[in-house]
């Protein structure tokens, strides 16, 4: 099988490339490089399985020509990280809703299947936990740009569905949950990599709001065996998927778990959120995912702990 992925430099991107060709397939990569890196697939460079395409989803005729030449789309390409999407909010927009809908036309034009990749972003400020596919979606202005991700995904989502239901095209989805692991970076906003990496340096941790608020991280080894057997699945077209953990915890136990663990004589300082990033930005809570849905229809579940994501960061940023 031959699988274009979108945003295949990137951090979850480049582990689904190594996936891939592991188990033998042939693999494209579509990546602009924005937020995705070389380094990531360097690896995979002199394998005549993969093929690397420096270029954007927003070129239409670029699009149409490499999803024609593949069997499949994994369609992971997007404005990533919360600070990516407060300070280039209309970049953001653009690449998330036009890039989506130009790899839909592109796949029903040549009858590819498509893997939407989505984010538990969707569910907003949704506290009602565990969140369920299909639990109500609850967020804050369309004035505000941090809420322009989550709308961007749930339109996302809706035009692949809606391309299913009325063009027959070939459609999965997939709402990845806080996935981290090797290779993610820090300085979009990923709490764990920004973490690690101060206290390797024994520098401050610094933790934004109270540190009450909890969250489920999900090693990007299990996102990845989850997406394969996504794909892999005839009972998961036209459907949506949690993936994710559903260990849940607060952002300063993470913050003592990965001073603990690193044996960093790194503090924990706090700031207000405005002092992060803007007056007004509004946080959710909780985020913990059902994952029943993927475990009962393609027997996934997740298998590695917070101990072993933090091991493998700090590994990896070492």
């Amino acid at each position: 099988m031959k699988y274009l992925i979108t945003g295949g430099a990137g951090f979850i991107g480049s582990h689904l490339s190594d996936a891939l060709i592991a188990r033998g397939d042939q693999v494209v990569v579509l990546d602009n490089l924005s937020t995705g890196n070389k380094s990531n697939i360097e690896q995979l460079l002199p394998n005549p399985n993969f093929t690397l395409i420096e270029g954007s989803i927003l070129d239409t005729q670029l699009v149409n020509e490499v999803v024609e030449s593949v069997d499949h789309v994994l369609h992971l390409a997007a404005a990533v990280g919360v600070f990516n999407i407060i300070d280039k909010p209309l970049e953001s927009l653009t690449t998330n809703l036009r890039g989506t809908e130009n790899i839909l036309e592109a796949a029903t034009k040549h009858n590819k299947e498509v893997l939407i990749a989505s984010s538990s972003e969707i569910y907003g400020k949704n506290s009602n936990v565990p969140l369920h596919e299909e639990s109500d979606r609850i967020v804050g202005s369309p004035l505000k740009s941090r809420w322009s991700y989550s709308e961007a995904k749930a339109i996302d989502e809706s035009m692949a569905i809606f391309f299913h239901l009325e063009k027959g095209l070939t459609v999965r989805i997939v709402r990845l949950f806080n996935t981290v692991g090797p290779r993610q970076v820090g300085h979009y906003g990923m709490v764990v990599p920004r973490f690690v990496a101060a206290a390797l340096k024994n520098e401050p941790l610094t933790v934004y709001g109270s540190g009450a608020q909890s969250r489920c991280f999900c090693h990007v080894y299990d996102a990845v065996r989850g997406i394969l057997a996504i794909i892999d699945s005839q009972a998961t077209i036209g459907d949506a998927f949690n993936i994710g953990n559903n260990h849940e915890v607060t952002i300063e136990e993470l913050a003592q778990a990965v001073i603990r663990q690193t044996g960093s004589t790194s503090q924990i300082t706090k700031i207000s959120y405005e002092a992060a990033y803007s007056a007004g930005f509004e946080d959710m809570q909780r985020r913990v995912p059902d994952i029943s849905k993927a475990k009962k229809t393609v027997g996934w579940e997740p298998a590695l702990s917070l101990d072993a994501i933090i091991s493998d960061v700090s590994d990896h940023l070492r």
